[in-house]
């Protein structure tokens, strides 16, 4: 069986996330996704989410592309993740290309940066949603 991670905050689901987390899968048959916790969105990231990590947790766990949610509580832990999880691909956003390439390095893991759906993001809906209030 081939295993997948990608990592993410995933708050304001929307299809861009769906289209990433379908391609995520179709790179193998097992897909773990990291998430973000609050804290380390906060501490980490200046990052408040909309949504609870718990909530966000139960939204990727009803997608049926996703078969595992993890905490994602530190930058340093895709190493030991990739390791705990037998991964054999890790998937990020290209917005991230060439920042994880020390995975491949230092684990026997693939690394794929899948293209982003281009007309939708979440700090765009925010931003979007911000210029609506007036």
């Amino acid at each position: 069986m081939k295993r997948v991670i990608t990592y993410g905050t995933f708050d304001l689901l929307h299809y861009g996330h769906i289209n990433l987390l379908r391609r995520a899968k179709e790179q193998g048959d097992y897909l773990v996704v990291a998430l973000s916790t609050d804290e380390f969105n906060w501490d980490k990231k200046q990052k408040k989410c909309y949504f609870s990590f718990e909530k966000r947790k139960q939204l990727l766990e009803a997608i049926r592309y996703v078969d595992l949610v993890i905490p994602e509580n530190s930058w340093e832990q895709k190493v030991s993740d990739i390791k705990e999880y037998h991964i054999d691909t890790f998937v990020m956003g290209d917005d991230w290309a060439g920042e994880f390439d020390f995975i491949q390095e230092q684990t026997e893991a693939e690394v794929i940066y899948l293209a982003r759906t281009p007309e939708i993001s979440t700090t765009q809906i925010k931003k979007d949603l911000k210029l609506n209030e007036n």
